[in-house]
């Protein structure tokens, strides 16, 4: 299996079908794959060898599209990069990835030189975006025009096809490593259900391309040799008018911007008759926002999907003709590639309807995590990957997820792990210890709260702490809210009892 199997499946039969539209350009796939070989040609003239990596740092783009297979072409792994983290997040990432070649899109221009002196690792910065090419960077275009196309390395199989950082439970993201047969895997199990993407689809990508749930759909679509639809960023109006334009037939968003969607006031203004089939995932759907999304997409056809990176990413399914009654509240079944259990302690499977770890095996599971061999084998133990979510199976094999065991908080669809969040607090000086939980949200499901105990003699405002925060990391991980208790609830092991935190929080509100 290899990620550009699809792109040659294409150029073969048929070289003229439509492969990408962003803006005004609109691309065949006979020039989809001149370009790709040509940029992978100019990777390689700058030194790119075999399973070096290469970062992107851009929005939403046929750029992007591009980069996601001349990468593999070249014979190297991508490295997609979070867009909303901060400059010491993204220097982390590349100096432990040791990525040395940078694509950055002119919104991030500006935190360029940050980025190059706190990751002296990085020496070449491609400028990929549609303005004018700042000093010091390479134009991407350039690149393209005035370099030969090259034959494809043919990457495939265990070989490395790409780095995907994801939140560390010890402070840190950890690069997820996942391989050609993990990617091909994940997209066409996905594919194989019948309810998502068919040959001739048009997919929109709204939801950011540097997340391997976008990917997944990308791969899956890119095997059928369909047509990738790219908006630079989700805005409600703005993907309203591509839906109306271009009809896309796909999409591929979390719940809350499946809410802002359906509930923005011009959304009855447009034409969404074209579209069929829409993935969602990172959190389930309330049973209000899916019958407003039903009566504004009549006929269109709903899955969720649950899932995280280090499974590429499609774990279960909670196909379309499931969103009814009690399973509705379930992450569905088991994807066509995958084998799900609950396991206990000792990797032994529960009864039916007993709680535990849910855990999953398959081709899609990931490596490893770079670098991180002790965490690496801790998290594929016994030959399952332990995802480090509690829940249940049903009966008939639906997956109820229950409660997390890493402490990790969705909001708005995005993971935020509270010892990163925990991490940042401990390196203000008014700060003695923390506790970061997630709490409900109406708009977000859950929004990241900080328990903060202050060192003694010392004063803080939530206000300072939070613009500390944003200084090292993301704006949505800085917790909303803050309680300042005089201390911790501990264990008798000393351990901090987060359950008794939020349920404080919860007597408190109610």
């Amino acid at each position: 299996m290899y990620l550009t199997q699809g792109l040659h499946r294409s150029l073969q039969a048929n070289p003229e079908a439509t492969a990408t539209i962003f803006k005004d350009r609109v691309r065949s796939y006979a020039e989809h794959a001149d370009r790709i070989a040509r940029l992978a040609g100019a990777l390689q003239k700058l030194g790119v060898e075999a399973d070096d990596r290469v970062g992107m740092l851009s929005m939403n783009s046929d750029r992007y599209a591009e980069y996601l297979l001349a990468v593999p072409w070249a014979g190297a792994a991508v490295n997609p990069v979070n867009i909303r983290w901060s400059p010491a997040e993204i220097a982390y990432s590349m100096t432990d990835s040791q990525t040395r070649v940078l694509l950055i899109d002119d919104p991030f221009v500006p935190m360029a030189a940050a980025l190059l002196e706190k990751a002296p690792v990085l020496k070449t910065l491609i400028h990929c975006g549609d303005g004018p090419t700042p000093e010091g960077m390479l134009s991407y275009e350039e690149l393209v025009s005035g370099t030969e196309p090259v034959a494809d390395a043919y990457r495939g199989g265990d070989d490395l096809a790409g780095i995907y950082y994801t939140g560390g439970t010890t402070g840190f993201p950890k690069g997820v490593m996942l391989s050609h047969t993990n990617f091909v895997t994940s997209g066409l199990g996905t594919v194989a259900t019948g309810e998502l993407l068919t040959a001739g689809a048009v997919l929109l990508h709204a939801a950011p391309m540097f997340h391997l749930a976008d990917l997944a759909a990308w791969c899956g679509l890119t095997i059928l040799g369909g047509t990738h639809l790219m908006v630079p960023f989700f805005e409600p109006v703005t993907v309203l008018k591509a839906i109306e334009e271009h009809r896309p037939t796909d999409v591929l968003l979390v719940p809350t911007m499946i809410q802002i969607l359906v509930d923005h006031p011009e959304s009855g203004n447009y034409d969404l008759s074209s579209m069929k089939r829409m993935l969602y995932g990172g959190s389930s759907i309330s049973e209000g926002v899916l019958n407003r999304t039903k009566a504004r997409f009549p006929g269109m056809r709903l899955t969720q999907a649950y899932g995280q990176t280090e499974a590429s990413p499609v774990i279960t399914l909670l196909l379309p003709d499931d969103h009814q009654g009690v399973p509705m509240r379930s992450g569905g079944r088991a994807a066509p590639h995958c084998q799900v259990a609950i396991l206990d302690l000792d990797g032994n499977e529960v009864p039916t309807g007993e709680v535990g770890e849910i855990c999953a095996k398959g081709a899609h599971v990931m490596q490893g995590y770079w670098n991180k061999p002790e965490q690496s084998a801790e998290a594929l133990r016994g030959g399952w990957l332990h995802t480090g979510d509690l829940g249940h199976l049903d009966e008939k094999g639906f997956v109820y997820v229950v409660d997390r065991l890493k402490d990790m908080i969705i909001t708005g669809g995005e993971n935020v792990y509270s010892a990163e969040v925990e991490n940042a607090l401990s390196k203000h000086p008014a700060v003695a210890s923390s506790a970061v939980i997630g709490i409900p949200d109406d708009q977000y499901g859950e929004r990241v709260h900080a328990v903060v105990v202050l060192s003694p003699g010392a004063a803080a405002t939530e206000q300072e702490l939070a613009a500390h925060c944003k200084e090292l990391i993301a704006g949505y991980k800085v917790p909303r809210s803050f309680d300042f208790p005089p201390s911790l609830p501990v264990s008798g092991a000393g351990k901090i009892l987060k359950r008794e935190l939020r349920g404080n929080y919860a007597a408190a509100h109610q």
